[in-house]
């Protein structure tokens, strides 16, 4: 049974903020809820990008999801 926009919504923060990357693709929330369209959990998390709860993070060539206190934290560690 597909999960609620609500429940997708939850979903998709609990798993930005526990997965050991600190930005992910999107085909990375696919787990989530596998029986919800790719196009409408990429509708989803761009609802999360408007509330301000994600943020797009880009590498140059690719565009990530990102929550922002993960973003930070990861600036702050050194690194290259």
């Amino acid at each position: 049974m597909q999960l609620t926009k609500e429940a997708l919504k939850t979903a998709i923060l609990e798993k930005a903020e526990t997965s050991p990357k600190a930005q992910l693709y999107i085909k990375d929330f696919y787990g989530c809820d596998p029986e919800t369209k790719p196009r409408d959990l990429k509708n989803v998390a761009n609802d999360l990008v408007k509330e301000g709860k994600l943020m797009f993070w880009s590498s140059g060539s690719t565009t990530m999801y990102a929550l922002k206190s993960r973003i930070k934290n990861e600036e702050n560690v050194g690194g290259i």
